[in-house]
């Protein structure tokens, strides 16, 4: 029973670390500098899963976890902007290329995973209250 928690518990951890990777894509759309200051947009962060066999049951489930926080190398969306601050010497600002309703569709499937897990811990902490209920 430990071990369906645990399984659920990874689900859990993932599905929060790329719910802040994605809300960190949103909150930095319009981002035109990196951390140094530096002009340069900010790239998108894709979390990537891989099952994790440290967490697993007799019968073969796994857990989950991180194996990598991608960022992403596509070129960056230009605009002619020739009076912005940060434009180049041909007048093109660079912006991120994020695409707002790819990120909302990737957070309501994290959404959707983190609540499927959390009703999995219900189901089994409902299971181990039965089994007490039984055996008193």
């Amino acid at each position: 029973m430990n071990t369906a928690l645990d399984i659920s518990t990874s689900g859990l951890i993932a599905q929060r670390i790329r719910m802040n990777a994605i809300s960190s894509n949103i909150a930095n759309m319009s981002t035109l500098r990196d951390e140094n200051g530096k002009v340069a947009p900010y790239k998108a962060r894709h979390v990537i899963f891989k099952t994790d066999d440290q967490i697993s049951t007799a019968s073969g489930a796994m857990g989950v976890k991180v194996d990598s926080v991608e960022v992403d190398e596509l070129e960056p969306l230009t605009r002619y902007q020739p009076n912005h601050p940060l434009a180049d010497d041909e007048g093109y600002v660079a912006y991120p290329k994020i695409d707002m309703t790819e990120q909302f569709v990737n957070a309501m499937e994290a959404t959707r995973a983190y609540e499927a897990n959390i009703g999995v811990i219900e189901m089994t902490k409902g299971m181990a209250q039965q089994s007490l209920r039984i055996l008193a």
